[in-house]
């Protein structure tokens, strides 16, 4: 006889307050032949507690109890490992439920899919038995309602953060946002503290711990005794505390506008203030350590930074610093932005990753201010502070590849017309120079690699050294030699950056490339 299987139906129960349970997951509960809990080590599983009067008498309980939360554990695969195991068996105890045909009801803290644990499980069933999932009020909602505090409002942007990122991370994060939760703190508090005073966030942060539940407390994140923070916690920053402002002028009161709050005094009493001097700023390729100390503190001490967001990232959050980021092809709107906020009298940086100079913002910056549309740029003056740059990088990875004459060249014909490309290329490969691509490949531009192969080809022996650096300077960096005739265009993109020798370029046994400073 053949016993049809049961169906696994995963139901949020909520924060903590039996009363916020929905009538869905009340329903099932009430009606489930098998009701699974997850348990902390050495504790009472709360989700039970929260569903306590809504399981049948008659209900077989599987209490599924972590073999770790936190700390060290002694399995061979250390706490992956352990909770990897955890899952498994959790895993088989329910599927055999499910097999004999018994339906199998999950309590799930919050909401299920919600940094819940439940949704491993989740993944494993999906394409073995039916599966269900009732959601559930998250605790930053019931936290939200406990302050009370407005969360997020018109355009407002609301991120989740987890307390476990790293504070450079966290602060970038929380600065770049409007309204934000962050979960999962307990010991990662002082940290998560520091970050919020380190994006300016502190102030207006606010703390709540036991969402719902009848010993739920509230206050200031800048009063919280840090040893005293349990796990159910969390922390709201409410989008008004961002721009205090919106919240008042919901309220109908008059006060400044947020740009004229940000504004110098001066202006805002009518006097012209004088141009603030513009950084153009090389952060180096990506490492740290190729920041130069002259670009470092440069950056410590404007209350700007401009540019494209991967390099805007790259600048580390600390109070009153304002980050403005932007996408890759909207250069000169960007330095537009910057002289406009330079003639305010702010201090500003517009940064660029490698050196500034070289296919970097600044000559995006000259650009917009000799624009004669906006004559009042021109009164703005700029200094450029060079960065290790991308072509630098990978010669220094491979060895001495650009020790002679070389040039430098970006194969994007996005600003160009493709054939002043090409009689550049010509005219380097006529020359024997040591040639710097940028720009070799993306995704929408493939074939323009292709044409450079064959055109050098025409010039070059196939035998030419070729060096691919890829993310350079990264972790995922990478750096291949190869020649000009086995070159792999389709491995190419934009994370690359080739350096394709000239004749006398030569390749040492030990990988060493090199050009000689002398011409035979």
């Amino acid at each position: 006889m053949t016993t049809s299987t049961g169906s696994f139906s995963v139901v949020g129960i909520g924060p903590g307050d039996p009363e916020l349970i929905t009538r869905k997951a009340e329903r099932l509960i009430g009606a489930a032949p098998v009701v699974a809990f997850h348990a902390g080590v050495r504790k009472e599983s709360h989700a039970r507690r929260i569903a306590a009067d809504l399981i049948p008498a008659d209900a077989i309980e599987e209490e599924l109890r972590y073999p770790v939360t936190t700390g060290t554990t002694d399995h061979p695969g250390g706490y992956v490992g352990a909770l990897a195991a955890f899952y498994d068996e959790c895993e088989t105890r329910l599927a055999a439920h499910l097999d004999a045909g018994r339906d199998v009801v999950l309590l799930a803290e919050g909401d299920p899919l919600f940094y819940g644990s439940s949704m491993y499980l989740v993944d494993r069933f999906r394409d073995r038995f039916p599966v269900e999932v009732v959601p559930g009020i998250p605790a930053f909602a019931a936290a939200t309602a406990t302050v009370p505090a407005p969360l997020v409002r018109q355009t407002d942007v609301l991120t989740v953060l987890p307390g476990t990122l790293p504070e450079p991370e966290l602060a970038r994060r929380l600065a770049d946002t409007d309204g934000a939760v962050i979960m999962k703190l307990g010991r990662t508090f002082p940290t998560v503290r520091a970050a919020l005073a380190a994006a300016g966030r502190l102030e207006g942060a606010l703390y709540v711990e036991r969402a719902s539940q009848p010993e739920e407390r509230w206050l200031p994140v800048a009063e919280v005794d840090a040893d005293s923070v349990p796990y159910f916690s969390l922390i709201v920053v409410p989008g008004d505390s961002a721009r205090p402002a919106s919240a008042e002028r919901m309220r109908g009161r008059a006060v400044w506008s947020q740009t004229a709050r940000s504004e110098p005094e001066s202006m805002r009493f009518g006097t012209k203030p004088q141009p603030a001097e513009l950084l153009v700023v090389g952060l180096g390729p990506g490492p740290d350590g190729w920041l130069t100390p002259e670009a470092s503190a440069a950056l410590g001490e404007v209350e700007h930074v401009v540019g494209y967001a991967p390099y805007v990232n790259r600048v580390p959050q600390r109070p009153g610093l304002q980050r403005h980021a932007s996408g890759n092809t909207v250069e000169v709107d960007r330095a537009r932005f910057a002289l406009d906020l330079a003639l305010r009298g702010e201090r500003v940086a517009v940064v660029s990753g490698g050196d500034a100079g070289v296919f970097g913002m600044a000559a995006a910056v000259f650009e917009a201010a000799a624009d004669p549309e906006h004559p009042e740029h021109a009164t703005v003056p700029v200094r450029v502070l060079p960065g290790v740059s991308a072509v630098q990088a990978v010669a220094a990875r491979a060895g001495a590849p650009i020790g002679a004459d070389f040039a430098v060249l970006s194969l994007s014909d996005r600003l160009k017309p493709w054939p002043v490309v090409e009689r550049r290329l010509r005219a380097i490969a006529e020359a024997d120079l040591v040639l710097g691509v940028y720009n070799p490949a993306s995704r929408s531009r493939r074939e323009q690699v292709v044409e450079m192969q064959k055109i050098l080809l025409e010039h070059r022996s196939p035998d030419t050294v070729v060096v691919v650096g890829r993310d350079v300077g990264r972790a995922e960096e990478s750096l291949t030699v190869t020649t000009l005739g086995l070159l792999d265009t389709d491995s190419i993109d934009m994370k690359c950056l080739l350096i394709i020798g000239a004749s006398a370029t030569r390749v040492e046994p030990n990988g060493i490339v090199w050009t000689p400073r002398w011409v035979e």
